[in-house]
């Protein structure tokens, strides 16, 4: 019986189908890990320089070039960094350094569930070069007195070369021999458009050459070595950080403000956070956060690490001690992870509540347009909303900005603890004159966030009910009379439905008559709220223009002329066509209050609309 003990290696000819497979879609993140790895080789010599374990000419110009020859279908990366001895090509290029089959399939298994789209991106270095490449040469010298150039030949497979090179000049030239399946690549505003994504901001001169052009102009570097955010607070002007905003963004407004996050205890972070101009509800919630290690570029809008309400905003967060190269399983459990996205959350909460506790007038300023990203954060993070909920103020109908206890104390004696509200102010005009002719106030909800946020508040705040103007009439739009006439009362609203319930052949319609101080008005339709909020949520959910729900009512106006005059009417011999032609009429304008009409039933309206006009003028 053979008994035996040992490891299961990961072999090299395995590495090169997983590599040109898996990231397939990711494929132009190859030229980004040659490039940091370039970076990373000029941060090394300074570092030994500072210390003066190495020696580098006064005048030292460090810089990264990239070279493409189209002809030869070669893309070189180039640094005068530390450099390579042949040993240290032996031990960090021959050797993949996975730390086990257990990491590399735990790695893996995320990226197959993922689809195409490697988790982390970085981990595997200089060997991304195998998903463009057939071939791919190393040509490197040390810094090191005395060292010998070397060069390492690969074709994509388990052999490898190493021979003396030819290169005279301290640190290393990658060379791709670019594969047919990936000749994109071969391209100057290809390779243009991927340096600027992913290196624009990295600390070292990128330059771009094209070995074919016959008309050498002089070079200029594609990136920004500095940018802001490596800078303190104090440092930074407001001109420097619109015009970083709008550099970054390709935005051509101003932003509204920003926040600045430089942190380097208990972990390191800085960034800029911006406030974008509202353009409309939903570009509203469009932003983008551009997430970097170190100056570079990994993705756009990682939920793990920035709060998910946060993706409203635009701004750029350079975290250079995340763990980038584990999954994302990994990333939400990890505490410091958690860590940095508290962080963030609270600093962007400390900004708005010191705004609102101190630039309160600029605050009321910006609210029209912070206002969905404040309520979207309120709603998915209950640490925010703690924060932040003395600071979420209403803009009413007489155009102040008020919190939700400036509103109740205000208006306690006419709505006691009911909040009403407007969607859209053209629409519901006819109740928002109504509630103006009798003193009343409402607040202004007419983002798409608002229905969600009511219902939110609704549950943290206690006994308070919030009510759309033309759900229920406020007791102090009512005319109660004198209650003299309470039978006479009783039988005119019995006779107003019934006729009206017959003139529109429907049975089923509610009617309530009430007397309105408002007399100009003869009828309003009232939708109860929870009727209506389904509704709303039907629509906002499957994007379809649902007719509105059957528990409308009718409201019949029992103080104004037209209403009364139909009472009379309608007992009139040979006026039964005009009552049907005015309650139609009265009705379609009542249901006009809270949205267009129906084709049909607006071909009618217009029609009968003219026949009323055209009997006035005989």
């Amino acid at each position: 019986m053979i008994q035996e003990q040992g490891n299961i290696s990961v072999h090299s000819e395995n590495i090169f189908p997983i590599i040109k497979k898996w990231l397939y879609s990711d494929k132009d993140i190859f030229l980004r890990e040659l490039v940091s790895n370039a970076s990373d080789a000029i941060i090394k010599l300074k570092g030994l320089v500072s210390i003066g374990e190495a020696k580098v000419e006064p005048d030292t110009k460090y810089e990264i070039r990239v070279v493409l020859d189209e002809k030869k279908k070669t893309i070189q990366v180039i640094d005068n960094g530390i450099g390579m001895t042949a040993d240290e090509v032996k031990k960090y290029i021959n050797q993949v350094a996975f730390s086990g089959a257990e990491d590399f399939l735990a790695k893996y298994r995320d990226k197959m569930d993922e689809g195409s789209q490697i988790i982390g991106h970085f981990g595997l270095g200089f060997y991304s070069a195998f998903m463009v490449a057939d071939k791919v040469q190393i040509d490197t010298l040390s810094y090191q007195e005395g060292a010998e150039a070397v060069r390492w030949i690969c074709s994509g497979g388990a052999e490898y070369k190493m021979e003396p090179s030819d290169r005279k000049e301290r640190g290393t030239t990658v060379t791709l021999y670019i594969a047919e399946d990936s000749e994109e690549f071969l391209s100057e505003y290809r390779l243009r458009q991927i340096l600027e994504k992913y290196c624009y901001f990295l600390p070292f001169e990128i330059y771009l050459e094209n070995a074919n052009k016959k008309d050498k102009e002089p070079l200029k570097p594609i990136n920004d070595t500095q940018p802001l955010w490596l800078k303190k607070p104090g440092e930074c002007t407001d001109e420097e950080y619109k015009e970083f905003y709008k550099k970054v963004f390709n935005e051509y407004q101003d932003p509204l403000f920003w926040i600045h996050l430089n942190v380097d205890y208990p972990f390191n972070l800085k960034g800029i956070l911006y406030f974008p101009k509202l353009r409309n509800d939903f570009q509203s919630l469009e932003g983008k956060i551009k997430l970097y290690c170190n100056q570079v570029f990994v993705a756009d809008n990682i939920k793990e690490v920035i709060p998910e309400f946060l993706m409203l905003l635009k701004g750029t967060i350079d975290c250079p001690d995340l763990p980038l190269n584990v999954s994302r399983s990994f990333l939400q459990n990890d505490g410091y992870v958690n860590k940095i996205s508290a962080h963030i959350t609270r600093k962007v909460a400390d900004k708005l509540t010191g705004m609102f506790k101190n630039e309160r007038e600029n605050y009321n300023k910006y609210w029209d347009d912070i206002n969905p990203f404040i309520k979207f954060g309120c709603m998915k993070d209950e640490k925010f909303y703690e924060r932040m909920k003395d600071a979420i103020i209403f803009k009413t109908l007489s155009g102040e900005y008020v919190t939700l206890k400036d509103y109740l104390n205000k208006n306690q004696d006419k709505h006691k603890n009911q909040v009403f509200y407007v969607t859209d102010e053209k629409q519901q005009a006819q109740y928002i004159n109504l509630f103006k002719e009798n003193g009343l106030e409402a607040v202004l909800l007419t983002t798409i966030v608002d229905t969600h946020f009511i219902q939110f508040l609704e549950m943290k705040e206690d006994k308070v009910k919030f009510k759309r103007i033309d759900s229920d009439l406020s007791e102090s739009l009512k005319d109660s009379g004198d209650g003299a006439n309470e039978a006479e009362d009783k039988k005119l609203a019995e006779d107003l439905e019934a006729l009206f319930k017959e003139a529109l052949k429907d049975d089923k319609l509610k009617v309530k008559v009430e007397g309105l101080k408002a007399t100009s008005v003869p009828a309003m339709i009232l939708l109860p709220e929870e009727s209506r909020r389904l509704h709303d949520m039907s629509i906002f959910f499957s994007g379809m223009n649902m007719d509105l729900p059957k528990e409308q009512t009718l409201v019949l106006n029992k103080k104004n002329p037209l209403i009364q005059a139909l009472a009379r009417l309608k007992n009139e011999e040979g006026r039964k066509e005009d009552v049907q032609m005015i309650c139609e009429q009265v009705y379609d304008l009542a249901m006009l209050s809270h949205r267009q009409l129906e084709p049909e039933q607006m071909t009618k309206f217009i029609k009968r609309s003219n026949e009323i006009l055209t009997r006035f003028l005989n």
